[in-house]
């Protein structure tokens, strides 16, 4: 009997060791970090923030956790076996019988002390327990709403990595463009520069050229620091160390929008089809359902087998075997309204999910269509604004070959200089608003890991 005792504890204990290593191995697996390719595009960061995310790693963990409380409800279904050994010295009092026995005094005597051993294992198999079936499913239903959330999180994270991606193309676009301010800036001098050796110039001349030059280089070096500061802030959105090197391949003036579709009707109908929120509150709907089901199956009858088998005796060499088995019924029959008062809660969640499920839908079509309008709108800028770039660098143009020539001044370059400055910021303004609105698009929709 001790033999079997020891090899059953050593099995209970292998089973929880291994169980343990299963679940740290699991949850290791859901921390690990996505690796960062050398070229990065807008999805490319959309989809590594959505796993290397903490918050998005928290949510899976929460849903290893779910599944972890399945297993948990599972096991009121199982078998239970239980063993048990014990060696204890007894005393008895006669009176304590409640009747006298002949030869005893009838006041009470000590009888003992005797030794007891007892050994034995008893098990308890349910038949019927509609209650623990309910609340497994109820248990399933919660790990579907964890995974829901667990989306949610991702899509945020991806969200928030494609705009942080879009500022970073900004920030570089806006430095390549303040160097070519620099280089038309540093021409200038070198224009005036000549006509004052050549004796066709002014001094004021040089002197205002100079002055722009060093404008532009200053704005040269904030643009610098911008695009520096945009590439740890994707870093951190892509949660990997602050100076990982990233190579952005995708251009801020593309105009493609095949990823995301732009008839309003189907991206509304892709969107309440694809919104991870929407996702989430409908599980969290079924998830209610599911606990009110669970709770009131608790008010049907559970059949259980139980059995115990085992040897005791007043010392090793005289153990005799006992046993008892039998079916065991349990009917509850009254808890204070305890129930009711669980279902009336849980029919309360199911009420404020619906009530938030309706919410999200009216908010998925009020996005679409708000982003819908914002890519129109941004389209069009980039039109615009283009065709003042265009018209800024003709009067540059122009500018520059009535210096050249000496028929004027450089103060009218400099202005025509300012001028294309500020037609380029619009220009890489526009096109972020685009890209911005292209990805709320995406998001709106629920399809930002998606994107190429």
């Amino acid at each position: 009997m001790k033999g079997k005792f020891t090899t059953c504890m050593a099995l209970v204990l292998s089973l929880g060791i291994a169980s343990g290593i299963a679940v740290q191995s699991l949850a290791a697996q859901d921390t690990t970090t996505a690796p960062v390719p050398s070229k990065l595009s807008i999805g490319d960061a959309a989809r590594i923030a959505a796993r290397n995310s903490a918050p998005a790693q928290g949510a899976r963990i929460r849903v290893t956790e779910a599944e972890a409380r399945v297993r948990q409800s599972r096991a009121d279904m199982l078998p239970a076996l239980k063993a048990s050994a014990s060696q204890f010295t007894r005393t008895l009092n006669t009176a304590s019988f409640g009747f006298s026995l002949p030869g005893l005094n009838p006041n009470g005597q000590i009888l003992g002390p005797f030794h007891v051993l007892d050994a034995r294992g008893s098990v308890e198999a349910p038949l019927f327990n509609f209650s623990a079936f309910a609340r497994y499913r109820a248990a399933g239903a919660a790990v579907k709403a964890s995974s829901a959330a667990a989306t949610v999180a991702s899509e945020q994270a991806g969200s928030q990595a494609a705009l942080a991606y879009i500022q970073a193309q900004r920030a570089e676009d806006d430095l390549r463009a303040r160097g070519e301010d620099s280089v038309l800036a540093a021409d200038l001098v070198n224009v005036a520069q000549a006509q004052l050796d050549a004796g066709t110039g002014i001094a004021l001349d040089v002197t205002r050229a100079q002055a722009q030059l060093a404008s532009t280089r200053a704005g040269l070096i904030n643009s610098r620091a911008a695009r520096d500061r945009t590439l740890i802030a994707l870093a951190r959105a892509l949660n990997v160390p602050p100076r990982t090197p990233l190579v952005l391949t995708d251009s801020l003036g593309s105009m493609d929008t095949t990823a995301v579709t732009t008839d309003e009707a189907a991206a509304t109908e892709r969107a309440l089809r694809n919104r991870p929120d929407l996702l989430q509150a409908e599980a969290r709907i079924a998830a209610a359902q599911q606990a009110v089901s669970a709770i009131r199956a608790e008010y049907l009858p559970t059949v259980s087998l139980v059995a115990d088998d085992g040897v005791n005796g007043l010392s090793v060499h005289h153990m005799l075997n006992t046993y008892e088995y039998g079916l065991q019924i349990s009917v509850p029959v009254l808890d204070g309204l305890r129930r009711s008062g669980r279902i009336q809660e849980q029919q309360g969640l199911v009420r404020e999910a619906q009530v938030q499920q309706q919410d999200i839908r009216q908010q998925a079509a009020a996005d679409v269509s708000t982003a819908i309008l914002d890519l129109h709108a941004a389209e069009q800028q980039v039109q615009a604004t283009r065709e003042q770039l265009r018209l800024a660098e003709q009067e540059v143009s122009q500018a520059r070959e009535r210096f050249r020539a000496g028929v004027a001044g450089n103060a009218d370059v400099i202005t025509a200089l300012l001028g294309l400055t500020t037609a380029r910021t619009s220009v890489i303004d526009a096109q972020t608003n685009f890209q911005t609105a292209r990805v709320a698009l995406a998001r709106a929709q629920g399809v930002v890991t998606t994107l190429p």
